[in-house]
């Protein structure tokens, strides 16, 4: 029997050519969603993953969300091409090494800027103009992907931890503030998670280390993201409105 749970649900994913993005999307299309392909660069992932999307309706644009304009024009295209929006998933991110040791300001400061302008400005600007016609339509979903990284601090990377805790508690303001307008905002804080550009790293003794992290011994799927992330999307999780979701294994708790 086909799954129908999101039947109708018209849904943006940022960043969702490849990895977490793209399992949400091929999941929440095998619900019978209809879904907007987001992707910056690479326009071949983005369509091939389209292309295993089941269903129909579902449609791929291009932004580069530096620019919170570009991130604005998207949503607003999205909603365009899908004659409304019910769901949006942040999940567009760069993990960008900017040492404060290692790098002169000029060029650490150049990194951290671009770091906060995907990971945080952007996904508040997504949601933002997602809000306007959820508020409008009395409904939405809005679902950050965070990050274990918010909690336990990411030296080498302080820009991604900072805007990964941006968006923790952007994720709970905004409940918070489009609760009375039927508008659930949720965060959702993986930990390492299996993807084709980590799975060099996860091999021989540095992936056995981090797979010890957990308890489970292993890390997560992107199945496991896109799973919770459609649990939080789903009616079920209506009173779970402003959580930030755990995902990490029992590698790091708080």
């Amino acid at each position: 029997m086909p799954n129908t749970a999101f039947s109708g649900q018209r849904v943006l994913i940022t960043g969702s050519s490849r990895g977490v993005g793209r399992a949400c999307a091929l999941a929440f299309a095998a619900a019978g969603a209809k879904v907007v392909i987001h992707y910056h660069q690479d326009e071949n992932a983005a369509h091939r993953t389209l292309e295993e999307m089941p269903g129909n309706g579902h449609l791929c644009l291009q932004a580069n969300l530096e620019d919170p304009h570009s991130a604005h024009l998207l949503v607003q295209e999205a909603h365009t091409s899908l004659g409304g929006l019910d769901i949006l998933v942040n999940n567009a991110g760069i993990f960008l090494p900017h040492a404060m040791d290692q790098l002169p300001f000029d060029e650490w400061l150049t990194l951290w800027q671009r770091t906060l302008a995907v990971n945080l400005t952007a996904a508040a600007t997504c949601a933002y103009t997602a809000a306007e016609y959820m508020r409008q339509q009395g409904h939405g979903k809005i679902i950050n992907i965070g990050s274990r990284g918010g909690y336990r601090g990411e030296p080498g990377q302080p820009g991604y931890g900072a805007s990964k805790a941006g968006l923790h508690a952007m994720s709970q303001s905004m409940a918070q503030a489009l609760g009375s307008y039927g508008i659930t905002v949720h965060a959702v804080a993986p930990g390492f998670i299996e993807t084709a550009m980590a799975r060099p790293h996860l091999q021989g003794a540095a992936g056995d280390a981090v797979r010890a992290q957990s308890p489970l011994n292993r890390v997560a799927t992107v199945q496991d993201v896109a799973h919770a992330v459609l649990f939080l999307a789903s009616p079920e999780a209506a009173f779970s409105t402003g959580c930030v979701l755990d995902l990490n294994g029992a590698s790091y708790l708080h």
